[in-house]
This record gives structure tokens, sequence and C-alpha cells, in this order.
């Protein structure tokens, strides 16, 4: 993502808790590296983050060695990490305070759209902050929407991440019971991909499936880290998620298996048990 930004044009600072991750992507990119997040954020318009959880957000924020240390007036902090919409709120108050701009922005996509800036952004905030953001966040993804106040992007992921979980679900199941009934499951994928059953899923990961392939894409641990987001939310909401509980279990399983860093589609090897 912050290589698309510098070869957008834009002149990038990057920060990573590993140096030499850091130094590698302003040797590969030409940009600069700096070795805290405020040294990092120092003078810059837009300030791009993406990190793990609640947590590691807090602690390149706040602090002197926090972003929000070195942000001026009428700059804007955009957040890519999957977190709680709490949080997204807690921020948006704190960057006001020094009369600066926020946005929670995650994003969908994985390491594939990444990789090729393809990525799909919801976005909480204000439409000002989103204004001024919004080009340099089109350098690596196809969409781009702001959907609410601050909180509403997180919100949105979380919807996301529920339908994922479903979807998931159903075909590894699907995919399961096409061998046990004795068919050629990737001849089944081939028909039903061009009908009503089709999903994202189904096209970018039946056949690596069926081969027990699962060494790539969006690994389970941040997966459940995802759904216990949303599962938390929908307690505070009111909301029913049973299939997404359940399937939050089954992750719970392969990461018994010792498959916490295997993707998403992991769970077809549960049944394989």
């Amino acid at each position: 993502m912050a290589g698309y930004l510098q070869q957008k044009g834009y002149q990038v600072t990057v920060y990573n808790r590993t140096s030499s991750k850091a130094e590698k992507w302003a040797a590969q990119y030409g940009g600069s590296f700096a070795t805290t997040p405020a040294a990092a954020a120092q003078g810059a318009a837009l300030v791009f983050m993406c990190v793990g959880n609640d947590n590691d957000v807090r602690s390149v924020v706040y602090n002197e060695q926090g972003v929000l240390a070195a942000m001026a007036p009428g700059s804007v902090l955009i957040d890519h990490t999957t977190a709680s919409a709490e949080l997204a709120r807690e921020l948006a108050v704190a960057a006001s305070a020094k009369g600066v701009g926020f946005l929670d922005a995650p994003v969908s996509g994985g390491q594939a759209g990444a990789e090729n800036g393809v990525l799909t952004v919801m976005i909480g905030g204000e439409p000002a902050d989103m204004q001024k953001a919004e080009t340099a966040i089109m350098s690596f993804a196809r969409c781009a929407k702001l959907l609410g106040p601050a909180g509403s992007g997180q919100l949105a992921k979380m919807v996301n991440q529920i339908c994922i979980a479903g979807v998931v679900q159903g075909l590894a199941e699907a995919l399961n019971f096409a061998q046990n009934a004795g068919l050629d499951a990737a001849a089944v994928v081939e028909v039903i991909s061009q009908g009503a059953a089709s999903s994202w899923q189904m096209q970018n990961r039946s056949l690596t499936m069926l081969d027990g392939k699962y060494d790539f894409g969006f690994a389970v641990d941040w997966m459940r880290k995802d759904l216990g987001i949303a599962l938390n939310e929908a307690r505070q909401n009111g909301s029913h998620l049973p299939l997404t509980a359940l399937v939050d279990q089954f992750y719970s399983e392969v990461q018994q298996m010792g498959g916490g860093r295997w993707d998403t589609s992991s769970l077809l090897a549960r049944l394989k048990r």
C-alpha cells in the first residue's frame, strides 16, 4: 500500500516496529523510513496506519513517540487496521482535540488485493477529511466509500467478515460432500461456479482447498480476531449471529490442529479429520 503511494508521486516515510522491513521498503521504493511513529508522521498531510489490533493502534498513536504527537492541525490520520468501532470513535475524539482529522478505513481484499492495488476500503469519518484523503487512498484501492461517522468503517468491515465466514463454511461443506459422494469436485465447481452458487471464495479458493493448500491469504488467527470484534459488537447492539459464532468455533478447531496461520479456507481441513 505504501509502495503504491510512493509510485503515485507522494513523498512517503514509513515506520515498522521491525526496522529492517522499513529499511528494505525504502531501498525498494525510493521512499524514506523513520525509527518512531512520530518521526514518520512529522510534517505529513496524511498519516496511514495498518497494524494488528486495538492495542497495537494505541501504541503507535499515543504518547510522545506516537503519530498524534507530531501531526499538525489540518492533517488527517487514516487507520486501515481492522479494529473495534469503539476505538475508532475514541481516536476521532483524540485527533479532533489536536485539530487533526480521522478516518477509520479497514480494507478487504487480503494480501493479493494489497499487492495488486485493488483493495476495497470501508470508511467512517467526516466528509471533509474523506475529501483530503480519497485520492491517496485510491492509489491502492478499486473502491473506497464513506459510510458514515467515525466507527462506520469498522462496522462495515464486521459485516464483510460475517458474510465471508458463512460463505467459506458453506463452500467447505459443499466440497466435502462432493468428494464423499464420489464426484469430481473440481468438475462440479467448474459447473456451479457459472450459476447462483458462485462466490469470490469459490472462484479463488475452491481448487486450492481441494488440494489441501492453505499457505496463503488471510490467516485464521486474524479471522478469529475479526470475528471476535463482530461478536462483541453484536452483543452490544442486540444482533444475533449464531452462524458467525459457530464458524468462529470451527476456526478454533483449526487453530488446535496447528492451522492458526493457514488461510481462512482451511475450514475444509477440519472436515477431513
